[in-house]
């Protein structure tokens, strides 16, 4: 199938399961159940209890991605009914529970002395460092980005996830951001860095697309380099390609994009209860370990090329060639619209 004929079908099949999940009482929504811990809403999933998206295929064109997760009733009944109306252009998978990559929450946190990427103070700032709310644990500094400010000046920020750079509906702008984070032992005042200006709002009534925020960053020195330099261009995922990222708990790590334009990717956040997101990215490892572990969250996705795709935000517990589980990010050209910002690839900082 084209993408267009691939997208027909994804929502045609999304009825039909909504039809198949309602016929077995499969009804609840995650978007009706905000206030419920992340325990509580991991078990609750949407009718119509799969992800669907496009996978890439090896002789070009896409097929059908079907993601769900075990614990869910009848959720293998419906699966095989979708599957049978796709034919062998369907790729199934099982995710396990999908929850945030960072070190809040009830996914094992991956402790400082575990992680392989770089928790430790840094100045200048660069990407893939630890960075966190004051309030939070402890996230990935994913990008610098830039944005008119009123008077005309470029204003620069640190782009990473809403639940690193608040965390908590509480959060409100100005309040500290720390590098390292909370959980790597950064502390106020010595160790800020900025300050919390804007989040993209999650709606456990509505569907997600992003979760994002940002940081105003104080007069601190900057290194924009990634491992394959400096990451200035976005592009649109469209499936297979190998990718990379640099992280606080995982370092530098390889995978593939083995599925787009999944929706109904269930999440389930400690204080916002199970929230859906549409149009997103999944990603497989290409190393013997996971592609991300807690404390990942809000590393961008880049191709190898140095093309950026993505912002890391979410994980499962199983799944993927390692079997250790699959990533998930959000386009970075949707979190770039929405926050009304860009990459920063120059210096545009007065100590950068």
């Amino acid at each position: 199938m084209d993408r267009d004929q691939a997208r027909k079908m994804k929502e045609q099949l999304a009825a039909f399961a909504r039809e198949l999940a309602e016929k077995h009482g499969v009804v609840a929504t995650p978007r009706s159940l905000g206030g419920r811990s992340a325990s509580e809403a991991a078990d609750v999933v949407r009718a119509p209890t799969l992800a669907l998206g496009l996978v890439p295929q090896a002789e070009g064109g896409f097929g059908i991605a079907v993601r769900y997760r075990l614990g869910i009733p009848r959720a293998r009944s419906i699966v095989r009914k979708v599957s049978a109306e796709v034919g062998p252009d369907v790729d199934i998978r099982r995710t396990g529970r999908i929850r945030p990559v960072s070190e809040l929450g009830p996914r094992p946190p991956a402790p400082t002395s575990q992680a392989d990427g770089d928790t430790d103070r840094r100045r200048p700032l660069r990407p893939g460092i630890s960075i966190g709310h004051v309030g939070v644990t402890a996230g990935t500094l994913g990008a610098f980005v830039t944005r008119a400010s009123p008077g005309g000046d470029s204003e620069l920020f640190a782009l990473s996830n809403y639940h690193v750079l608040a965390g908590s509906p509480d959060a409100r702008p100005g309040d500290t951001v720390l590098q390292p984070g909370p959980a790597d032992g950064g502390l106020p005042p010595g160790d800020r860095i900025g300050e919390l200006t804007e989040v993209v709002n999650l709606d456990a009534h509505e569907p997600a697309y992003t979760d994002a925020a940002i940081a105003r960053l104080d007069r601190v020195p900057i290194d924009f380099e990634y491992p394959v330099g400096r990451v200035v261009k976005t592009a649109r995922a469209l499936g297979g390609e190998i990718v990379g990222k640099v992280g606080r708990t995982t370092a530098v790590t390889r995978g593939r994009v083995t599925a787009i334009e999944l929706d109904d990717v269930i999440v389930g956040y400690e204080d916002l209860g199970a929230l859906s997101f549409d149009d997103q990215i999944e990603i497989e490892s290409l190393d013997d370990g996971p592609f991300s572990r807690g404390g990942d969250s809000g590393a961008l996705v880049y191709r190898e090329d140095g093309v950026a795709i993505g912002l890391l935000f979410a994980g499962s517990e199983s799944g993927g060639h390692s079997g250790k589980g699959l990533t998930y990010a959000n386009p970075i050209d949707q979190v770039l619209d929405i926050l009304e910002i860009e990459l920063a690839g120059e210096p545009a900082h007065p100590f950068g």
